[in-house]
């Protein structure tokens, strides 16, 4: 069997959320913070083993104070994030690369899941998990419903370029995830190349093993990332 792991990343500081505190911290109507939510998730999760979560390097007290205070049972590892949401990506996959044998390491699943997402339901982690038993890279995504402008130009002259078809182009949300053995390749390649720029794990694997096909799972608006202070 499979073990999925699940990473929880949050290390960067929500600059456009405003205030002092990471918006990982920010407590969400019923009082538990955006991060309490995203975590909680995966420990719910039937097909969840293990869940580590990546704190911006500040705030590591804070996930652990949760941990107790909701004793989360799955949580096994609290790390240090890094600058760059890739580099938290990284940070996670070097721990099991150390943290597990060469036979559990090839058995391993890892689902890299945004913590500003607390909204994940039940239903998407389940249908990742089994996607995984069939395809090594899978993303979770929704259908673009705004048509979509490719944008030329400088910033102060910018102009519409391209307008493609909007059937052809979805929006991307998390978990993106992977067998471990094939996204810890892909990153070894990326560290490699001095031109290294990616958004989000699935660019990764799509730039540096273009081979790979990468399965999608359909998402929920629901699922939405709270990027400013009005989310």
């Amino acid at each position: 069997k499979m073990k999925n792991i699940a990473v929880i990343l949050a290390g960067g500081i929500g600059a456009r959320v405003g205030g002092n505190v990471p918006k990982q911290l920010l407590p969400l109507a019923d009082g538990r913070s955006v991060l309490e939510h995203a975590t909680e998730a995966f420990e719910q999760a039937d097909c969840i083993d293990e869940v580590c979560i990546v704190m911006h390097p500040d705030y590591i007290a804070c996930a652990e104070q949760a941990q107790m205070r909701n004793g989360w049972q799955k949580v096994k590892h609290i790390i240090a994030g890094g600058k760059e949401r890739w580099e938290s990506s990284v940070n996670a996959i070097r721990l099991y690369e150390s943290a597990l044998s060469a036979e559990e390491f090839a058995h391993a699943n890892i689902l890299l899941h945004d913590a500003a997402r607390p909204f994940v339901s039940q239903a998407i982690i389940a249908n990742v998990c089994r996607a995984l038993e069939a395809h090594e890279a899978v993303t979770v995504a929704i259908p673009a419903t705004d048509t979509m402008y490719v944008v030329g130009g400088e910033d102060a002259e910018q102009h519409v370029s391209a307008i493609p078809a909007r059937d052809t182009l979805m929006r991307a949300q998390t978990p993106q995830a992977f067998r471990l053995p094939l996204i810890a390749r892909a990153y070894t390649l990326a560290l490699h190349d001095p031109a290294l720029q990616a958004t989000d794990d699935c660019g990764i694997v799509h730039r540096y093993l273009p081979m790979e096909q990468i399965s999608i799972v359909h998402g929920e608006e629901s699922n939405r990332k709270i990027t400013f202070k009005e989310d």
